[in-house]
């Protein structure tokens, strides 16, 4: 009887009305306890309402059947595929898509709809690997700041490909915390080109210049990754190194420098092709025989041998483990001096890049004897204070 009523009164009655209606019907849907044969009777005229001419009424639908189990599977079907802002109510919150449903539709929907999935909660990995695919720049930033999506390792790799340039994107890709190393690798790696690229766009340095600069600076934030990677970590983002060609000579030589073994010795295993700590074992040798096998199964040039090996010598007679992350200014001049007494072939290019690292590493050293010395001022000017 309800039912009939509601039929007769809904072909007329105007559309904000209708939208009122359909809520106290829907929640009546869920809530009451109603009979078999009444609530069937219901659910055929909520597929009725589904295609209401109002968006109003079908919105009205969405908004209430949206976040539970007991909806009606084909009504919540035929709402997905309404217009995006209808859609986007049950897409973001309804139980009852799976994940393969989810995928197709992050694959044929638009932006409002991918918006709407990338924010579900949970958001299972083959979905979010559909966003971080083929989604817009919003969708995906959304996917990002979602803290239950589970995404993996190549979707966040993916997600770098596609907008590691878009600021907004770069900051939630770094305050992820299960963002791979390799991924974070990569966004330096990024943002250093842009930089680059913006310096050079604004005249401020020519292009050959900038890129210098920005490619050691990419290298200095790639050894302070290492120094705070986990374990195992190490070699993924070795990999990652030389897949996109960053392994260079000048960034171990750096890393030995920095007092990273660790770093410095996965580079030399994963150039070489050998294990691990069989390289380990190559490189403390003494003799020097085991570590001048290793460099040159590795493929490095061979101008640098004399700077690696004094590096190396530096390192045994005193590792500084306060951080392995900036340059060693002692074991650089060392090296540094050393090399410019070598007869080692042609040693311009690597007396260029050591005299780079000294002077980088001086700049930094009387970086930190300043801050302590003003914190030290500081402290001094509390404790008169706090005397007077």
């Amino acid at each position: 009887m309800i039912v009939r009523q509601f039929l007769q009164w809904v072909r007329t009655a105007p559309a904000g009305e209708r939208a009122e209606a359909t809520s106290a019907l829907a929640r009546a849907y869920l809530y009451s306890d109603l009979p078999d044969e009444e609530r069937g009777a219901i659910e055929g005229v909520m597929v009725m309402l589904a295609d209401d001419v109002s968006p109003l009424v079908r919105g009205a639908l969405a908004g209430v059947l949206a976040p539970s189990e007991e909806a009606p599977a084909t009504v919540l079907h035929m709402l997905a595929n309404d217009r995006p802002d209808i859609a986007a109510v049950v897409l973001a919150r309804s139980p009852l898509f799976i994940d393969a449903e989810l995928v197709d539709l992050v694959a044929t929907g638009g932006g409002t709809v991918q918006t709407a999935i990338a924010g579900r909660t949970p958001l299972p990995r083959a979905v979010a690997a559909a966003i971080a695919e083929v989604a817009c720049a919003e969708a995906c930033l959304v996917l990002i700041e979602n803290p239950d999506a589970e995404i993996a390792p190549l979707s966040f790799a993916r997600l770098v490909e596609r907008f590691g340039h878009l600021g907004a994107v770069r900051e939630a890709l770094f305050a992820r915390r299960d963002l791979p190393v390799e991924s974070r690798q990569s966004l330096i790696a990024r943002l250093s080109a842009t930089l680059a690229t913006f310096v050079h766009g604004r005249a401020w340095m020519d292009d050959d210049h900038a890129r210098n600069i920005a490619r050691e600076a990419c290298e200095k934030a790639t050894i302070a990754l290492a120094a705070s990677a986990g374990e195992g970590e190490g070699a993924s983002l070795v990999r990652h190194l030389r897949q996109s060609g960053q392994l260079t000579a000048g960034l171990i030589l750096r890393a030995l420098l920095s007092g990273n073994i660790a770093l410095f010795e996965e580079a030399l295993a994963e150039l070489a092709d050998l294990p691990l700590r069989r390289v380990r074992l190559l490189v403390h040798d003494k003799t020097g025989v085991g570590f001048r096998a290793v460099f040159s199964r590795a493929g490095l040039p061979s101008s640098t041998f004399a700077a690696f090996r004094h590096a190396l010598e530096a390192w045994r007679e005193g590792p500084d483990l306060d951080g392995a992350n900036r340059l060693r200014r002692r074991m650089v001049e060392r090296v540094l001096t050393a090399c410019g007494q070598s007869d080692i072939g042609e040693v311009e290019p690597l007396l260029a890049l050591l005299r780079r690292f000294a002077a980088e590493a001086a700049r930094e050293e009387a970086l930190m004897v300043c801050e302590k010395i003003e914190q030290e001022a500081v402290a001094e000017l509390m404790r008169i204070r706090l005397a007077a």
